[in-house]
């Protein structure tokens, strides 16, 4: 039976694991996180290499085949250095600027992303490739994986960011961090129909089916 690895920062990873299980009920799917350590949207890229790697090796030896780097944080900063370092196959999320860029109307669009994930090079090379001609909203999130951490979700703080974010037009709304995930639906009632709100975790399903079929 295939092993799948599941790693996050936090909670944020199990709506992933959720998914897979759904998608993939025999397989085996083992999760690990880094409460101890949380946020990573905050870290430089040398930082969670460090706290990375033993989690990464746990997940290997285990015996897991495919791991699912189920932070964008991590994934838009440092998968490349994972890539390298181990002979695994590796399957990253990264914000959705792709299909926000083809969905929008307004041709303004909202990504909801840690600091960390705003900053990375591959978030500005996204940017770069899809977003050329479209208005990107990068509010600033940086509390919002605490609040979901310790259950204290302040749901003005999330109003005000929705609200500020269809006012100025955009239609689409990216969650850009796994943790996101558990405010979803927060999120679409806030934005009572200005915006269709999306992340990845479909997207994710279908790239481990496609993954899995290649395998012996």
């Amino acid at each position: 039976m295939t092993k799948i690895g599941v790693f996050d920062s936090g909670i944020g990873g199990l709506s992933i694991v959720k998914a897979i299980k759904k998608g993939f009920p025999l397989l085996e799917v083992i999760f690990v996180n880094d409460p101890d350590n949380l946020p990573y949207g905050t870290k430089t890229p040398d930082q969670m290499e460090n706290l990375v790697r033993p989690k990464m090796l746990e997940l290997i030896e285990a015996g897991c085949e495919l791991i699912v780097i189920a932070c964008n944080t991590v994934t838009t900063n440092i998968i490349d250095r994972m890539r390298a370092e181990y002979q695994v196959t590796f399957v990253g999320m990264e914000p959705m600027v792709k299909p926000a860029s083809k969905k929008t109307k307004s041709r303004i669009i909202t990504i909801c992303a840690t600091p960390a994930t705003l900053k990375s090079n591959r978030y500005e090379w996204l940017k770069s490739q899809y977003a050329k001609d479209i208005r990107v909203i990068e509010p600033d999130c940086s509390d919002w994986t605490r609040m979901i951490e310790s259950d204290s979700i302040d749901e003005q703080r999330i109003k005000d960011i929705v609200d500020d974010s269809c006012k100025q037009g955009s239609d689409v709304i990216v969650l850009g961090c796994t943790h996101y995930h558990w405010i979803e639906d927060l999120i679409i009632r806030l934005s009572k129909g200005r915006a269709e709100v999306i992340q990845p975790e479909q997207a994710i399903i279908s790239r481990l089916g496609r993954l899995l079929e290649q395998q012996p």
